[in-house]
């Protein structure tokens, strides 16, 4: 009996989603995973810190003062799904040096700045989020970002 089996990209990316089905955040459910020569070494979701309530038990600040994506990202009580990714790496004392992240939407500058400096080299997104400066500093240091569309003939496209 012949399978198939999905492409590694697809099956990170699928797990990437699954992941952000934990996310407590009332306006973008985000999950990233970050991997190295095929084996995952971290996940995360958006969501309020430890021991922190959560937006869906407290409400979301950014929609109380109407605040636009992209903007103010200071101004909410989660952690970021590739924060909290490359932070559940650190807590277990994994290295993710040299690691690929899949996120089921392109990281902010903010985000940008940690998988830089985590030195991640590739990153996989599912959705793209317009934000200039990740961009940027992506392209600056040269990190690749490239575009995963899995239902398409098309698989990848690199964006950055």
């Amino acid at each position: 009996m012949n399978t198939k089996r999905p492409l590694w990209n697809e099956y990170f990316m699928r797990i990437a989603e699954l992941v952000s089905s934990r996310s407590t955040c009332l306006r973008r459910k985000v999950g990233a995973i970050i991997v190295r020569d095929n084996q995952i070494l971290s996940t995360g979701y958006n969501g309020a810190p430890k021991g922190v309530p959560h937006c869906d038990v407290v409400g979301c600040i950014r929609t109380k003062k109407d605040i636009p994506p992209g903007e103010r990202h200071e101004l909410c009580r989660g952690v970021h799904a590739e924060q909290n990714a490359i932070i559940q790496a650190a807590v277990n004392g994994v290295s993710v040096k040299g690691g690929t992240i899949y996120c089921t939407h392109q990281p902010c500058s903010i985000c940008a700045k940690m998988i830089i400096n985590a030195e991640i080299k590739n990153v996989y997104v599912k959705d793209v989020y317009p934000d200039k400066l990740a961009e940027s500093m992506f392209s600056d240091a040269d990190v690749n970002v490239v575009l995963i569309d899995y239902d398409s003939s098309d698989h990848l496209k690199k964006i950055l």
